[in-house]
């Protein structure tokens, strides 16, 4: 049978008391609303021949919330009834005071609607997802006689919200979220080395799952192993690199785009702060940052305070123009909301968060850039990375680089990590590719102890004098 649709305003809770409980707790305030969410997951991992992991979690709750000026009143609970939101109400209360608050304009209601609404862990069976695990694992070890361990996973999502607002509007969203990862680990002369591709997005299982589509995930993951497992140590000092397409766009999504977020600017706290309109990068650098791309990982068709998402202009031409904004920010920052106050979930209150934060592509061949580039590393794959967002300071670690001398192309090279600061660093951006591409769909990005899924995007770049370290 197919799942009953989560309406708890009208199975769960009396719209009329409800509504009106919200209204009295946000008398005096200038925004709030009532979140209500329902969450189910799946994840099924393969490893090493065995089904390591198989799981399936389900919660639901609300939260609400009341803000004047710069102080919000949260609360949330597990359970959604009337006497749980009316305890969650006392709490909440206490932020408004006395009142005196100037209620601001409730977000615009929309229809945008970009993904679709099937739940993805419907899409197969157990046994199914099951065999398909078993296959992705026998067909990797068949891949090469060097591959000693695989591991694959599953993991499917289902997240369903109401957002009532004390105007009486009501925002429903249905987000869905897929992924298929494979790594592998491969062995030479006593030498281990590991490789790992996935990905997915706001869409369901059916194609992930098909063989079509592992086979060349599988194939990469092993390809990268066995590019680290011939890999020299990396060179280090300052020199200038070249990042390659997609999923390098990690760099900017942490180096700069932390750092464009409202309420970095707002506390005066972020490097870009106080900047708008002023150069801060190289001329032909544009970033925006689009939650409206349909099936996208980090994409909303509004976002978790119900302001339509939108594509937004950060970074033109070199120039800032833009912060990302929630409402309680942009409201004390004078400016609109751009559709980017999201939350992990119902036990978490809202702060501005990137969606697909994307530098847009320029006019130069990838290959002319690499063959520019005399002495430097060509970096084409990330893992962690740190930044401090009050001077933009980065520490990265490559998981694919090679060196590059002279323009060509040389050996890969082991255990570079890629140290500087966003804002400088965009300053110093060299060329610009014509070959914008969208990672794979395998973004989660933390802030203040909350992870919400995002998406990353760039052109191959030629960035000069960042500091590599390594091991020579």
């Amino acid at each position: 049978m197919p799942d009953s649709k989560f309406r708890p305003l009208e199975n769960k809770l009396d719209m009329d008391q409800t509504l009106a409980l919200l209204r009295e707790v946000t008398t005096g305030a200038d925004d709030g609303e009532l979140y209500l969410e329902r969450r189910r997951s799946e994840v099924i991992s393969f490893d090493d021949g065995v089904v390591k992991t198989a799981s399936f979690d389900a919660s639901e709750g609300f939260g609400l919330r009341a803000v004047k000026g710069e102080t919000a009143g949260y609360a949330h609970a597990s359970e959604v009834s009337e006497t749980a939101i009316k305890r969650a109400a006392q709490t909440v209360r206490l932020a408004v005071g006395d009142g005196g608050g100037t209620w601001a304009e409730p977000p615009t209601l929309t229809n945008q609607r970009l993904y679709t609404d099937q739940n993805p862990m419907d899409d197969a069976s157990f046994p199914i997802k099951i065999d398909t695990l078993r296959e992705i694992d026998a067909f990797a070890r068949a891949l090469d006689k060097r591959v000693i361990q695989v591991s694959a996973t599953i993991a499917a999502s289902l997240q369903e919200i109401e957002i009532l607002r004390p105007e009486g509007g009501i925002m429903r969203d249905v987000r869905p979220m897929s992924r298929v990862n494979i790594s592998v680990i491969v062995e030479e002369n006593g030498r281990r080395e590991s490789g790992g591709m996935g990905g997915g997005g706001r869409a369901g299982l059916t194609m992930l799952i098909e063989r079509a589509h592992w086979e060349p995930v599988a194939r990469e993951a092993l390809r990268i192993a066995l590019v680290n497992l011939s890999a020299v140590p990396a060179p280090a000092g300052q020199m200038d690199i070249v990042l390659g397409n997609g999923w390098p766009g990690i760099l900017l999504h942490e180096a700069v785009g932390h750092g464009l977020e409202g309420d970095f600017n707002r506390k005066g706290t972020s490097a870009f702060s106080g900047l708008i309109g002023t150069q801060v990068a190289a001329k032909g650098v544009t970033v925006i940052d689009d939650g409206t791309i349909p099936d996208r990982r980090g994409s909303i068709s509004f976002d978790d305070e119900g302001t339509p998402s939108g594509k937004n202009t950060l970074i033109e031409d070199g120039i800032l123009v833009g912060y990302m904004q929630d409402r309680q920010n942009a409201r004390l920052m004078g400016v609109a909301p751009t559709g980017n106050g999201r939350r992990e979930s119902y036990a978490h209150a809202p702060m501005p968060r990137m969606t697909n934060t994307i530098m847009m592509g320029g006019d130069a061949a990838p290959a002319d850039i690499i063959a520019d580039l005399k002495d430097g590393i060509y970096a084409v794959g990330f893992g962690g990375g740190q930044v401090d967002i009050t001077n933009g300071k980065f520490v990265f670690s490559c998981t694919e680089a090679y060196r590059v001398q002279n323009g060509k192309i040389g050996a890969p090279v082991k255990g570079a990590t890629l140290i500087g600061d966003g804002p400088a660093a965009m300053k110093q951006i060299r060329a610009i590719g014509n070959d914008m591409a969208l990672d794979p769909g395998i973004g989660n990005c933390g802030k203040s102890g909350q992870w919400v899924p995002v998406g990353v995007g760039q052109p191959t770049l030629m960035i000069g004098g960042i500091t590599v370290g390594g091991a020579g």
